[in-house]
């Protein structure tokens, strides 16, 4: 029987993936590759391209998913805010189904807390148009690609005379916790595969203190083809001892960013410290409101302190997250921990690592329930 011919995508994957064995034999050593982006990470888990490289390339999944990283503490927040009754909490809807200390928001919600599911920031404020009697809190997770939308929503609150519009706010910057992932005592990096949603919005310079420091960075797209790509143009740099900043995603990703939502950030929210679930507090890596918006902040309208907060009993989120873990090397993974009956942050949302390795890889492939 005839073979049908290969498709064009079929023939650069092919490509891609001789050229990471041609290079992948040139290592003095093995060598790890992170991955900071939950759709990268569920393009590479999908694609089956841990199976496809060689085995002294590891594909590591890092602090990519913006609910997995938010603290404990800011879980908790939130929940004890929705049971108060004080405020109406709009969400996004991952956020639901995140384990607190006790309980969840999704839990909360089936108690009578008054708890909706958004779609954007901007439905949020919409709820305050709806009714300016009552008070909204949006909870604000996500890294430089929602930010910019939640500093527009503050700015039309204000513009608009919404006094009764807040947030609570945990929206993080990845390249600080790049940086201090190359510290981190308990996981090896070679070299990043960077982000190309943040990369739309920051572009390429800020990640060039993470390649001084030895680790090359490519900004990469999402389609599994893209990350061959990107690993292939990581090995070629660690082969010949170069650290650089490149850009495999140039069909979307200026090497400029996007000036005019960086202006808008930088308008209405101010780095800050911030706590990231398993990397502890990372300077400059989060964003709180300018003085100028303070009115709009819920820690200050509702009197709420993030206090710091343990881990779930027996969760190895943290772990997974700096990579220094496999999924499911966690006791938990696939028997207590499943989508159903998520036991931490890693295993629901849809871009968790733990979520991911379960959904497409090792979960079914083990014979877990």
């Amino acid at each position: 029987m005839p073979t049908r011919p290969q498709t064009p995508l079929r023939e650069q994957a092919d490509q891609h993936l001789k050229r990471i064995r041609d290079l992948a034999d040139r290592l003095p050593r093995p060598v790890s590759l992170m991955e900071v982006c939950g759709t990268h990470t569920v393009a590479i888990s999908r694609g089956g391209l841990r199976e496809l490289v060689p085995e002294n390339v590891g594909l590591l999944s890092g602090p990519g998913c913006p609910v997995c990283v938010t603290a404990q503490g800011f879980i908790d927040a939130a929940i004890a805010l929705a049971r108060s009754g004080e405020a109406t909490v709009a969400t996004y809807g991952d956020m639901l189904r995140v384990p607190g200390t006790s309980g969840s928001l999704e839990q909360a919600k089936a108690a009578g807390a008054d708890v909706r599911t958004v779609y954007s920031v901007l439905e949020a404020l919409e709820l305050v148009r709806q009714n300016s009697r009552r008070p909204v809190v949006f909870l604000g997770v996500g890294f430089e690609t929602t930010a910019p939308a939640t500093a527009v929503a503050v700015e039309e609150a204000r513009s608009g005379g919404l006094s009764n519009f807040f947030v609570l706010d945990a929206h993080k910057r990845i390249v600080p916790a790049m940086e201090a992932l190359t510290a981190a005592p308990d996981v090896a990096i070679d070299g990043f595969i960077a982000p190309g949603h943040v990369s739309v919005v920051i572009g390429l310079a800020p990640y060039e203190p993470v390649a001084q420091a030895g680790r090359p960075c490519v900004v990469a797209g999402f389609e599994p083809i893209d990350v061959l790509e990107a690993i292939a143009m990581l090995l070629a740099m660690l082969i010949e001892g170069r650290s650089e900043v490149q850009n495999q995603y140039r069909r979307t990703v200026p090497p400029e960013g996007n000036p005019t939502a960086r202006a808008q950030l930088d308008a209405v929210l101010r780095v800050a410290p911030a706590e990231w679930r398993g990397l502890g507090v990372i300077p400059d890596s989060g964003y709180t409101l300018q003085e100028e918006f303070a009115q709009f902040d819920a820690r200050t309208a509702f009197d709420i302190e993030l206090r710091p907060a343990p881990e779930l009993p027996g969760c190895r989120c943290g772990q997974v997250l700096r990579g220094a873990l496999d999924p499911v090397d966690c006791p938990l993974f696939g028997r207590a921990c499943t989508p159903v009956h998520p036991q931490g942050p890693c295993m629901v949302s849809r871009e968790g690592s733990c979520g991911v390795a379960y959904r497409f890889t090792r979960g079914g492939a083990a014979g877990l329930p």
